[in-house]
């Protein structure tokens, strides 16, 4: 006897919008490469250093948050002062993806950060100056997307991996 899974009404809407409807063993799971395509698009917008992108694939209100430096910003323009800031000390900083999870609306993405420290890289606490030394780190980021956009993206790496690689640490 042959067994067969009638399309839901859910499964034709999801596959209308671009998600993959998966059905294992009569249970549906949803899995959306969009979803991880949303998320990977924040994090390629710093890579390229394109300010204008990552104001486009972000929510008005996007929160990002860096756990290991303790900072918060709200909105996008108050996100890329931060950003333009690591842009500067590290010009060729950037993402490599490693894998990607996605559950409901949020992205677990595993990734390599590396760069050299060829500028003034301004923190909290000051201004660090040029080591010309380069880091890679590994790290993850929790980033939610709603509706196509980026709305929260929370950063974890390990910042005395960086600042010991760079000497000053």
């Amino acid at each position: 006897m042959r067994f067969g899974v009638r399309p839901s009404r859910a499964s034709v809407f999801f596959r209308t919008i671009g998600l993959d409807v998966i059905y294992v063993e009569g249970v549906r799971t949803i899995m959306s490469e969009a979803l991880i395509e949303a998320a990977k698009r924040s994090i390629i917008s710093y890579n390229e250093k394109d300010w204008a992108k990552a104001e486009a694939v972000h929510t008005d209100d996007f929160v990002y948050e860096e756990v290991a430096t303790n900072r918060r910003a709200e909105g996008i323009s108050d996100v890329l002062e931060i950003w333009k800031g690591w842009g500067a000390g590290f010009p060729d900083s950037k993402a490599s993806f490693h894998d990607a999870h996605a559950m409901g609306d949020t992205v677990i993405l595993e990734k390599t950060w590396t760069g050299t420290h060829t500028g003034p890289l301004v923190t909290p606490d000051g201004v660090v100056e040029a080591t010309g030394k380069s880091f890679s780190m590994r790290a993850i980021s929790v980033i939610v997307v709603r509706d196509g956009k980026v709305a929260l993206s929370r950063q974890y790496f390990d910042l005395n991996t960086m600042l010991s690689q760079l000497g000053l640490g």
